[in-house]
């Protein structure tokens, strides 16, 4: 008889896995997807953060603490489109925590990224991100993110949206992370020469 819970990799919170994300970097391993001076690199060196995160992720009844509905709405289409597996992820809810402890400046560069693309899906299709299905989703961020008005605005929830997923569990896990090392090299991180 096989005993499951011996087959189980360990179950790790976002804290254990990004704080064994960061030893790696620290032995030497540099992603540049972590590597960014953008906000939310700040907020995952903050254990407490992380800590408050899986609290919070955890409730049954969450809502969000800095969004707004429409723009929570908002949030999971379009970081479902930009990361398969987001929603799943919870990004919407960790996002909201991070901004709800964020600067005042980099709150209302969010509010304003994410009402710029938001912008941009009325313009184009007549309506917001949240009613939008997966292929328009996909057609218009084929155009902001190359788009000069609203590039800026895509990479900032990009990296937000991204942030958010490599650093949970079902995130470190498609990298190819099981849960009983870290990393000698991250493979979603090598660069054009192959080096990492």
């Amino acid at each position: 008889m096989v005993n499951t819970n011996e087959s189980r990799t360990p179950k790790l919170s976002r804290r254990e896995m990004v704080e064994r994300l960061l030893s790696g970097m620290a032995a030497g391993i540099m992603c540049p997807l972590l590597a960014s001076a953008h906000p939310i690199h700040e907020h995952l060196r903050s254990g407490a953060t992380l800590d408050l995160a899986a609290d919070l992720s955890a409730a049954s009844d969450w809502t969000p603490l800095f969004l707004d509905v429409r723009q929570n709405a908002a949030l999971v289409s379009l970081a479902e489109c930009v990361v398969p597996g987001s929603t799943a992820a919870q990004v919407n809810r960790f996002i909201d925590l991070l901004l709800s402890v964020e600067t005042a400046d980099n709150q209302q560069k969010f509010i304003s990224s994410l009402a710029s693309i938001e912008k941009a899906a009325n313009e184009r299709f007549g309506r917001g991100l949240a009613s939008l299905n997966f292929e328009d989703l996909q057609a218009l961020l084929t155009v902001v993110s190359t788009a000069d008005a609203s590039q800026t605005d895509f990479n900032n929830l990009k990296e937000w949206i991204s942030g958010a997923y490599y650093s949970s569990e079902q995130g470190m896990r498609e990298l190819g992370w099981d849960g009983n090392y870290v990393f000698a090299a991250y493979p979603g991180c090598a660069s054009a020469n192959g080096t990492t």
